[in-house]
């Protein structure tokens, strides 16, 4: 049986799929390729939340506090009464759901 507390003081884990030992932040291992689950950051963003948000509450920057980005997200906040927060939320919201899953969750996750 392996233990995860020697890994972690070294800056790895254990795959979840052939329980070699990797880099924590790895995001796939490299001898069997598996995926890894996201280590720390903000969790998991859904994209159809994301395009929601961005058709509904876009305007105001609803999609861009869903996805971490606050800045961004402040500044649709300030601006929203030119409506171009909300034309550009709409577009967003398109991009966010052609977008493949694995680079919604490269940019996103």
């Amino acid at each position: 049986m392996t233990t995860n507390i020697g890994a972690e003081a070294t800056g790895q884990k254990y795959c979840s799929g052939c329980a070699a030992l990797i880099h924590k932040d790895a995001r796939a291992c490299p001898q069997c390729g598996a995926p890894q689950a996201s280590a720390g950051g903000s969790g998991n963003k859904s994209k159809i939340v994301a395009f929601i948000f961005a058709w509904f509450l876009g305007a105001f920057g609803g999609h861009k506090f869903y996805l971490g980005r606050t800045g961004w997200g402040v500044l649709y906040l300030v601006f929203f009464w030119t409506l171009i927060p909300a034309v550009a939320a709409f577009i967003e919201g398109i991009i966010y759901l052609t977008m493949s899953d694995e680079a919604f969750e490269a940019k996103y996750g």
